[in-house]
């Protein structure tokens, strides 16, 4: 396998090591009287970030004015943040975990460290779009895609990543290994065949020596720039730089699979309370905003990721409606088994 542009281990690990050191108590503001207000009301609310500052900072900045209190955000991958929780268990910081996809949220329920929502919080959304057990909610839903350059081999007639597995691609398959939605993707691969049925799949993927960048969105730039031939992402990378650059001059073509296969696994991005918050009240309010329609019409115009509530569209992205994908839908709690995921891939040779 050849990779480029791969972040290096230790420096995610470094991140990680220094989020534990990196709060601080905000300062104490003089009140109309000016008497100091006490630390309890300037107590921020944490919030661990797995979505990219570059992506929500914005809207995050909008949750602050919604909930009231300062907040303070620690951004991250969200599989080292989830580990990080996993660690601090109940001394955590933490009173909300923003998380880019499901398995990290499964992980931490299936772990106890995520209080229930109240009930008219998750009523917001639809049952499709949260834990059965009430302990987090989709925040925006998007589906794993091909992209392709229009030089590349015909793809109109893929509907399998099984399809994929053919000589005509060899050496020519982007993928971006280290990250969450490529680890879910084998989740979701390893839930809906097994584990003989995902080795096989993932040592003839590796067979062909596909090639690793750091992000989906390198890998989408590698297809446009023909550096190879097919990529296999989120759909939400394709649609801004269509809207950038316009669609028509792009060599980079998206292809949904349309089929129920795990290369077209509709996954979430989500968020959950932490049950060892001091918070609770104030972190499910910025639960609600993130499912209000204000937050859903950030998501669909600068993300482009699909709602997870009525009557909001896209203003910006011709992106159709999530109801029209024909993708891979399974309980998303499912996704979070993510060691063994990386014990595999390992033991494939694509980690």
């Amino acid at each position: 396998m050849r990779t480029r542009r791969i972040l290096g281990v230790a420096a995610a690990a470094a991140l990680i090591a220094g989020l534990a050191a990196c709060g601080t108590d905000a300062e104490s503001e003089a009140n109309g009287t000016g008497t100091p207000t006490t630390s309890e009301e300037q107590q921020p609310l944490v919030i661990y970030s797995g979505r990219n500052e570059s992506l929500v900072g914005p809207l995050l900045e909008d949750l602050e004015a919604a909930v009231g209190v300062p907040v303070e955000i620690r951004y991250a991958d969200t599989a080292e943040l989830a580990a990080q929780l996993l660690e601090e268990g109940d001394r955590t910081p933490a009173d909300l975990f923003f998380s880019q996809d499901a398995g990290a949220l499964g992980a931490l329920a299936k772990a106890g460290l995520l209080t229930e929502l109240p009930q008219d919080v998750l009523e917001l959304t639809g049952k499709e779009f949260r834990d059965a057990g009430g302990r987090w909610v989709s925040t925006s839903a998007r589906a794993r895609v091909l992209v392709y350059n229009d030089d590349a081999p015909e793809v109109a007639g893929v509907d399998s990543i099984d399809d994929l597995l053919d000589e005509r691609y060899r050496g020519r398959i982007g993928y971006a290994p280290t990250n969450a939605s490529w680890m879910s993707f084998v989740t979701a691969l390893r839930v809906m065949r097994g584990e003989d049925g995902a080795e096989q799949w993932l040592t003839e993927f590796a067979d062909l020596d596909p090639v690793g960048y750091e992000k989906n969105g390198v890998v989408l730039e590698a297809v446009n720039n023909g550096e190879v031939a097919v990529g296999l992402i989120n759909h939400y990378y394709w649609f801004p730089m269509a809207a950038e650059l316009g669609a028509e001059n792009m060599n980079a073509k998206v292809h949904y699979l349309n089929s129920d296969d795990p290369g077209a696994l509709i996954n979430i991005a989500g968020a959950g309370v932490l049950a060892a918050s001091d918070n609770v009240e104030l972190a499910n309010k910025a639960v609600a905003f993130l499912l209000s329609e204000q937050a859903q019409q950030y998501f669909v115009d600068s993300t482009a990721e699909f709602p997870v509530i009525d009557g909001v569209s896209s203003t910006v992205h011709d992106t159709g409606s999530l109801a029209d994908i024909a993708g891979a839908r399974l309980d998303l709690n499912d996704l979070d088994t993510l060691e063994e995921t990386q014990a595999l891939l390992e033991k494939v040779g694509l980690l």
